[in-house]
């Protein structure tokens, strides 16, 4: 494998890595990028991923951003779940256990969620730690509700058969295997878009394919009933919305419904040609709405500061 293809989720080495404990026990790996008295940005990686997901934008913007990633419980270096298990009041928990721990008193940051990290950004929008630390959001290939209902994965008609398919294929039990051509073919075909570069594909499928098996079944069963449509209404600070065009996992159906219903929307950036995987596909794209959000959001001491409608048009 060739030395551009290893770097792309290669992000640099830590400035410090930290165990947190959630509400139910459960433990959850956290790592810390850039200097302590930056800006700083928080982010969410989505399932069946890990911290490597954001590796793009950690390079970028550890150079001037105090950067926290987390692996969510049971993915990448956190363990499995405690007697919380797998839901969206779990995902909701760790995220409060990793602000809490990361982040001073009063202290903001920006938050961006991909995929189930949107949903857990969502899931715990009326928490105190997000109103505490929460100075923007980034959402970012992501949905709120009828995720299989929607999904364009399997291509056929829309209807139950269609939704009770995808339902099986999110709990599937079977092990994906080593990465293959094959299987980075098939990966492609369901989280990217058709112009995506090999060496993106190749980063993501070793991320996926290096998920436990354990977690993505668990995960899998809580996307299918996914329901947190009520923590829009709920996310009261200014958030931007991203979506691939080509995205079959959350088709864009359901950035627009959730930039609708925000009650601060910054507005939806549609990504032609791009599917699910936009942080790593359009990483520029991605970093550059990041590095946007603190400019208008965090002051250099880490505190809020307020933007009216008319700065930010």
């Amino acid at each position: 494998m060739s030395r551009h293809l290893r770097q792309v989720d290669a992000p640099p080495v830590p400035v410090r890595e930290l165990t947190v404990t959630s509400a139910d026990g459960a433990r959850v790996h956290v790592e810390l990028y850039g200097p302590e008295d930056a800006p700083a940005v928080v982010l969410a990686h989505g399932w069946t991923c890990s911290t490597r997901f954001w590796a793009d934008q950690i390079r970028d913007l550890a150079a001037d951003h105090r950067v926290v990633v987390y692996d969510q419980r049971g993915h990448g270096r956190s363990p499995e779940a405690g007697p919380g298990g797998y839901s969206t009041d779990a995902l909701a928990d760790d995220l409060e256990a990793v602000l809490r721990a990361t982040l001073e008193p009063g202290r903001k940051a920006v938050l961006a969620g991909h995929s189930m990290g949107g949903m857990t950004v969502m899931a715990a929008a009326g928490r105190a730690a997000v109103r505490e630390h929460g100075a923007a959001v980034l959402l970012c290939s992501t949905g709120s509700s009828r995720l299989t209902a929607e999904s364009l994965v399997l291509p056929i008609r829309a209807g139950a058969f269609r939704t009770r398919l995808t339902r099986a294929v999110l709990a599937a039990r079977a092990p994906l295997g080593p990465v293959t051509g094959a299987s980075k073919a098939v990966l492609k075909y369901a989280t990217m878009g058709r112009g995506s570069a090999p060496e993106r594909v190749d980063a993501c499928a070793r991320i996926v394919h290096a998920c436990p098996r354990r977690a993505r079944v668990a995960w899998g069963h809580v996307l299918a009933e996914l329901d947190v449509e009520a923590g829009i209404q709920e996310l009261r600070l200014p958030t931007a919305v991203i979506a691939g065009t080509e995205d079959r996992l959350t088709p864009p159906v359901h950035a627009r419904a959730i930039e609708a219903a925000l009650p601060q929307s910054l507005g939806l950036t549609e990504l032609v040609g791009m599917g699910h995987m936009t942080p790593v596909e359009a990483p520029e794209v991605v970093t550059a709405k990041l590095r946007e959000l603190v400019a208008l959001y965090v002051t250099v001491d880490g505190a809020a500061q307020a933007v009216s409608e008319e700065e930010v048009a």
